[in-house]
């Protein structure tokens, strides 16, 4: 599943509210979206106006019938101011070992980010991000784990994975029994070394069987009974993660965190990361002990505030 969001670079977002919007396939704005603010660049939105836009975006969603121009307009647009939300959850894993390219890893995570969209309660009083984070996270790892090479293997045979399975299944019908590399090569028209390597190659391929046993438990979990045996990997699918609720915290903070000017930043990683003292972190920076605790308990309730009510 992918998703292609149109982006007019020339346009500037604007969240004047008695602009009326105009639904994506250009018609003129129905009178149930009558009030909203025009957003010709949803994807080009600061992290605050985006932050504010989805509250807004939201709260006309619930009031609209599912299915209809007026809902997929508004739906596709909160999909599109938050795009940066799986921007920012795809960095860590851009770069691993035989990964995919960062924008098939984008669009796994859009795919998670438009799950978090169609759960949204906005009456929970709970931020979006709190949601919407481990929704995308979990999308990628989900695709990490289903499938990801166990070890290192050259794009070239990665590619060829596929091909053969293809032709493998292919001859198999044909010929009434599974192929040689001689006959795979035959019929792929490649070397019957390379073919050989693709095969053994192929072996690095993970996929995890829903019947796997879970021989591990998470932090807050059961063991299983003495004499009873783990549970399978689809018993565990939906359980809920005792830690989701810090990895929620986390993930929303971590957006709050890089708004901060670079002053207030470098003053929470002296104080938190290296545990500095005020006065410490007022000579390092030259400012007085006075104004770091001011900055600080600033900074801090600014964070808290964002955190609690969004």
């Amino acid at each position: 599943m992918t998703l292609t969001a149109t982006v007019e670079t020339t346009a500037q977002a604007t969240t004047t509210p008695t602009t009326t919007a105009t639904p994506a396939d250009g018609g003129a704005g129905a009178p149930a979206l009558r009030g909203l603010p025009d957003v010709p660049c949803p994807s080009e939105l600061s992290t605050s106006e985006a932050r504010h836009l989805t509250r807004v975006f939201f709260e006309r969603l619930r009031s609209l019938e599912e299915g209809t121009r007026e809902y997929q307009y508004v739906r596709n647009t909160l999909i599109e101011m938050n795009i940066s939300l799986v921007r920012f959850a795809a960095r860590p894993f851009r770069d691993r070992p035989g990964g995919p390219e960062n924008e098939d890893i984008v669009q796994v995570g859009i795919i998670g980010l438009i799950k978090a969209i169609d759960r949204y309660d906005p009456d929970r009083n709970t931020q979006f991000t709190t949601l919407a984070m481990p929704y995308i996270t979990g999308e990628i790892k989900r695709h990490f784990r289903d499938t990801a090479w166990a070890v290192h293997v050259p794009r070239r045979l990665q590619e060829m994975r596929s091909q053969l399975a293809k032709a493998a299944e292919e001859l198999t019908a044909v010929l009434g029994h599974e192929p040689t590399s001689a006959e795979l090569a035959a019929h792929l028209d490649l070397p019957e070394d390379e073919v050989r390597d693709g095969l053994v190659a192929a072996n690095g391929y993970s996929t995890q069987s829903l019947d796997a046993p879970q021989e591990s438990t998470a932090p807050g979990t059961q063991a299983p009974a003495p004499g009873r045996a783990p549970r399978t990997f689809a018993e565990t699918l939906g359980d809920v993660d005792p830690a989701l609720e810090a990895v929620e915290d986390w993930q929303a903070l971590a957006l709050l965190l890089a708004d901060l000017d670079e002053r207030c930043t470098r003053i929470l990683q002296l104080r938190f990361g290296e545990g500095m003292t005020q006065a410490a972190i007022g000579a390092e920076i030259g400012l007085s002990q006075m104004h770091v605790s001011r900055l600080l308990s600033r900074t801090l309730d600014a964070l808290r505030r964002e955190l609690l009510h969004g």
